[in-house]
C-alpha cells in the first residue's frame, strides 16, 4: 500500500492549524490575585443567589466575578488560591455597634442593670485604667477575636480612638470609629469642648482611609447636655462623616427624657436637629411608632444589640416594627464587657430567638433575615452598602469562610439556617478584607496571637489591682 505523503501531511497541518484557531478564539485567562473556590457561595445579594458549589475572583481590593467554579476557573488565573470545599463563602459580618477596648473588662462586673454597670463599675475602673495603652492592647486583642470569629467591618465608639484606628489598620479590619464624646471627665478629654476637638484632629487624620471611617459619637442623650449634643451632630455634617450615639437604652433614659424635656428621647433628638443621615443610634430599644417613623425619614440606621440587651434586663428592640418600616437596622455586640464576645454568628442566633420568643411568633425573624441584619442591613446601617456587605463583582473583597464538616453541622441542608443557628465564631477559617487575606486556615497572618494575648495578660494585671481600690 502506498502512502500520499502530501495528502498526511496536509491532514495533520489542516488540523494544527484548526486546533491553533480554536485556541486564538478561546479568549485568554485573566491575571487576578485571589480566587476563593469550591464551597457553598451565600453571595447575600438582592435575589439572596447561593451558588453550590460556587467560586469567587478577587483583584486587588475589589471583588470581579462571582460564578460557578468551572466558569471562574476558565477566565481567570490566580496568583493564590483558596480551596474551599466542605466551606459556606459569604460576605464578612458586620458588626454596628462595639467598644473594642472594653475586651480588657470582659467579666469585670456581671449580672447588674445598665446604670449600676455605669455607674457602679465601669465609669470608675475606666477612671483609673483607660489609657492609650490600654487603648491600644485592648483593641489588638479584639481585632484578634474578630477576625478569628469572622467580622470584617465594625463600629466602634471610645476614647484614644486614633489609638483604635491604627490597631484596627495594622489587623487588616475595616472600621467606622468614633471618638467619644461625653458630659463627664473623659480619660482622654476633661471637657466636652476638647473632646469635640479631639474628634475634629481624629476626623482630619483619617478621613479618605481605605479602611478607617472616622466619625463622632456623643455618647447618649443621658450623658450629654443640648449644645454638646448639637455641637457632635454639626462637626459630623461638616465633615460628611458618621455620627454614632446610644438611644432609647433603658426605661430610665426614656423617664429623664419625658421629665426634662417632655418628649421621647428620640422626639427631642429630633427637636434639636440631631438626626442627619448619617446618624447611627445603638439599641433604640424604648421607641414609639412616631418614633419610627422619626428615624425612617431621617435616614437613621440601627444598631440592635439583643445579647447586650439580654443580659443587662434592658428590653427588648421592636425588630420587626424597624423592618416593617423600612429602617435600615444592623447586627452589633456592644462591647465585650457587656455581653462578653464579639462573636456575631452568636448575635445573629440571639436576634433571631429573641424575636420569636417576645412576639411568640417563629416566623419573627427567620435565618435569613437574621443574616442579611448581620450583613446587608449592617451595611445600609452605616451608608456603605454600595462597598461591602454582599458578594457582587465591584465591591469591596471582605469575604470569610465558615467549615461545615464537624459533627454539630452535619448533615447540611440549608446553608442560611446553619450560619445562624449552628455556626459559631470559631468556625471560621478564611477571613478576607480589602481583598487582603488577614487569616487562613485558622492562622492569623496580621497579628502575633500569642504576643497579643500575653500583653492582655499582663495589663489585666493592673486592671484587677485598679478595682481592688
Amino acid at each position: 500500500m502506498r502512502y500520499n505523503f502530501a495528502a498526511v501531511h496536509k491532514a495533520i497541518l489542516a488540523v494544527v492549524l484548526a486546533i491553533a484557531a480554536a485556541a486564538a478564539a478561546q479568549p485568554a485567562r485573566r491575571a487576578v490575585s485571589l480566587v476563593v473556590i469550591g464551597g457553598t457561595v451565600v453571595t447575600e445579594n438582592a435575589a439572596h443567589r447561593v451558588l453550590t458549589p460556587g467560586a469567587l475572583a478577587i483583584n486587588g481590593t475589589d471583588i470581579i466575578d462571582v460564578d460557578r467554579p468551572d466558569v471562574i476557573a476558565g477566565r481567570y488565573t490566580a496568583a493564590e488560591t483558596i480551596d474551599a470545599r466542605d466551606q459556606i463563602v459569604l460576605p464578612g459580618l458586620i458588626n454596628t455597634h462595639t467598644h473594642a477596648p472594653m475586651v480588657m473588662f470582659r467579666g469585670l462586673a456581671d449580672d447588674l442593670r445598665l446604670m449600676d454597670w455605669l455607674q457602679k463599675y465601669i465609669f470608675p475602673v475606666e477612671a483609673k485604667t483607660v489609657s492609650a495603652e490600654l487603648v491600644r492592647i485592648g483593641t489588638r486583642l479584639a481585632a484578634l477575636e474578630m477576625i478569628q470569629s469572622g467580622t470584617t467591618t465594625y463600629t466602634d465608639m471610645y476614647y484614644f480612638e486614633e489609638e483604635i484606628a491604627r490597631a484596627t489598620r495594622e489587623a487588616g479590619l475595616r472600621g467606622v470609629l468614633g471618638e467619644t464624646i461625653i458630659q463627664l471627665p473623659a480619660p482622654d478629654a476633661k471637657t466636652p469642648a476638647e473632646g469635640l476637638a479631639r474628634a475634629e484632629r481624629f476626623i482630619k487624620a483619617f478621613k479618605g482611609d481605605s479602611l478607617i471611617v472616622p466619625a463622632v459619637a456623643p455618647h447618649a442623650l443621658y450623658t450629654n447636655d443640648k449644645t454638646t449634643l448639637v455641637a457632635s451632630a454639626e462637626l459630623g455634617r461638616r465633615y460628611g462623616v458618621p455620627v454614632i450615639i446610644h438611644l432609647a437604652e433603658t426605661e430610665d433614659e426614656v423617664r429623664m427624657a419625658r421629665d426634662r424635656y417632655h418628649a421621647t428621647p428620640v422626639g427631642y433628638l429630633e427637636s434639636i436637629g440631631f438626626w442627619g443621615p448619617r446618624t447611627l443610634a445603638a439599641h433604640g430599644i424604648w421607641v414609639t411608632d412616631e418614633d419610627i417613623q422619626v428615624l425612617k425619614r431621617r435616614g437613621v440606621g440601627v444598631a440592635h444589640n439583643p445579647e447586650s440587651n439580654m443580659k443587662l434586663a434592658s428590653g427588648t428592640a421592636p425588630v420587626r416594627k424597624y423592618l416593617a418600616a423600612g429602617v435600615a437596622l444592623g447586627l452589633g455586640t456592644d462591647g465585650a464587657a457587656s455581653n462578653n464576645d464579639l462573636d456575631m454568628f452568636e448575635a445573629m442566633r440571639q436576634a433571631a430567638f429573641l424575636a420569636k420568643l417576645a412576639t411568640r411568633d417563629p416566623t419573627a425573624i427567620p435565618a435569613q433575615t437574621a443574616l442579611d441584619m448581620a450583613t446587608t442591613g449592617g451595611a445600609k446601617a452605616l451608608g456603605m452598602d454600595r462597598l461591602i456587605g454582599s458578594l457582587e463583582a465591584g465591591k469591596r473583597a471582605d469575604v470569610i469562610t465558615v467549615s461545615m464538616s464537624a459533627a454539630r453541622q452535619t448533615p447540611l441542608y440549608d446553608a442560611v439556617s446553619h450560619l445562624v443557628y449552628v455556626t459559631r465564631g470559631d468556625d471560621v477559617r478564611t477571613t478576607i478584607v480589602n481583598g487582603k487575606v488577614l487569616m487562613k486556615d485558622r492562622q492569623v497572618r496580621t497579628l502575633d496571637a500569642r504576643a497579643v494575648i500575653a500583653d492582655a495578660n499582663r495589663l489585666s494585671q493592673k486592671v484587677r489591682e485598679a478595682v481592688k481600690r
